[in-house]
């Protein structure tokens, strides 16, 4: 059940195609905050994840990832699109670019299965991830630093 310290996170499972389409949008909107903080508290105290070799259990951990990940992959935009769902279980694909700091940029590639409590927690992540070097002339994330524009294309749309 939610706490004080815990608040539920809407939308909650189960998910409609709608919800959780909501619940994609919400976290990719969450990681373009760049917000190690704010991004872990969509998370359970206990939330286990692997991301790519890594694996990592609980908040205090997420926030360190993270803040490394954003240390290294510089001026980072998300794109996250829903695949499929089933009760409290979420797939997404997404794409996101960011450079080095070397100016190198990339557009890494992925999958990720979720797994939600009954308050709308993310409890399991495990994510698949690959790296393409870009040109900074093939980059096609252009919005500002945060949140993606309701305008700006998805991956679909830019045939990603």
């Amino acid at each position: 059940m939610a706490t004080a310290t815990t608040p539920a996170r809407p939308p909650l499972p189960p998910f409609t195609r709608d919800s959780a389409i909501q619940k994609v949008r919400l976290a990719e909107d969450g990681w373009n905050s760049r917000d190690p903080g704010k991004v872990a508290l969509a998370y359970t105290i206990d939330s286990r994840w692997r991301n790519r070799s890594e694996f990592i259990n609980g908040r205090s951990e997420i926030i360190a990832f993270l803040a490394r990940k954003w240390a290294k992959e510089l001026d980072y935009r998300l794109i996250k699109e829903m695949w499929t769902f089933t009760g409290n279980r979420i797939a997404v694909r997404f794409a996101y670019e960011w450079h080095d700091d070397s100016d190198h940029w990339y557009r890494s590639y992925g999958n990720e299965n979720w797994e939600f409590n009954d308050e709308g927690l993310m409890a399991s992540r495990y994510a698949s991830i690959n790296d393409l070097r870009i040109s900074e002339a093939d980059r096609k994330y252009h919005w500002g630093v945060g949140r993606r524009p309701d305008d700006h294309p998805g991956l679909s749309e830019l045939g990603l």
